[in-house]
């Protein structure tokens, strides 16, 4: 008999030794934490001794406590996750979260800025040199914010003409790929570097004292400026999306900006299409934006 405890820490565990992205490994950590407390209060300790009812029961709580099903959608992610490791280990013999299904999701539009308010956040953040590239970076490469917590000094390459490249390491979830840098995007990179603090490590963007700037941080420091702007209803992930509508509009190819992008199915890209008004120019490349 293992303790769900006991089977919680070395799922986590598992994951680490996996290579599963740091915001992944606490998310569902704290997912089963939270599955086990669900259980233990029904008089359940043992891993072996949860059901598919049960799960359910735990679902059906998270929904009455107003959990949005895009949250339970993730949560039934790291349960099955969970018990698939719990199989493999010969911790249990049958897994109980095998046929729980997914809620319904609603796809949502995506909020694609318009160029006059990413022209206000960029004119917001020009004193600000640090948060101007990382504004720059996501607008002109449609990174995801992991990915530019991520960067480091030497994935970018810089040509003599203002052309570059970077090399986006890939992870369990996302594909590695190489992206090209356009001119706008160097020149804010170049002035961060100009004035980065120096730091024994070899992250782009680091804090004053020489700490990697971690992914809560540029969140909230984007936030703060999206706030003074007005724009409370845009988050960091919109300026990703931004990227993808605005060069789908402008005729870059598909297959290219879903490539760029990192999207792991083509029909993510071509979702966009249903939002914006493209233009058949045939580019099949990035324009700065």
């Amino acid at each position: 008999m293992t303790l769900l405890s006991s089977a919680r820490e070395k799922f986590v565990q598992s994951l680490i030794s996996k290579g599963r992205a740091t915001a992944t490994v606490v998310a569902y950590a704290k997912d089963i934490e939270q599955l086990a407390d669900f259980a233990v209060r029904q008089n359940i300790s043992s891993a072996h001794e949860l059901s598919k009812s049960i799960i359910e029961n735990f679902l059906r709580n998270l929904s009455d406590s107003n959990y949005t099903k895009k949250t339970i959608s993730r949560k039934i992610n790291a349960i099955k996750t969970f018990f698939k490791f719990l199989l493999d280990e010969r911790i249990i013999e049958n897994d109980p979260a095998q046929f729980i299904q997914h809620p319904r999701l609603e796809q949502n539009a995506p909020r694609i800025l318009t160029k006059i308010e990413y022209r206000a956040l960029r004119d917001t953040v020009k004193d600000d040199i640090r948060t101007r590239a990382i504004i720059e970076i996501f607008l002109q490469t449609g990174l995801r914010i992991s990915e530019l917590a991520f960067i480091k000094v030497d994935h970018i390459k810089i040509e003599h003409d203002a052309k570059g490249i970077l090399e986006v390491p890939g992870t369990k979830e996302n594909p590695g790929r190489t992206i090209p840098l356009n001119s706008a995007v160097i020149s804010a990179i170049k002035g961060f570097l100009k004035e980065r603090p120096s730091s024994k490590l070899d992250h782009l963007f680091v804090t004053k004292t020489g700490n990697p700037l971690l992914v809560r941080n540029i969140r909230a420091t984007i936030g703060r400026y999206l706030k003074q702007i007005q724009l409370d209803d845009v988050t960091v992930n919109d300026l990703r999306h931004t990227f993808v509508a605005e060069h789908l509009k402008r005729g870059a190819s598909v297959l290219l900006v879903s490539k760029i992008a990192g999207h792991k199915r083509l029909t993510t890209t071509e979702n966009y299409l249903r939002y914006i008004d493209r233009k058949e120019s045939g580019l099949g490349e990035l324009e700065e934006l």
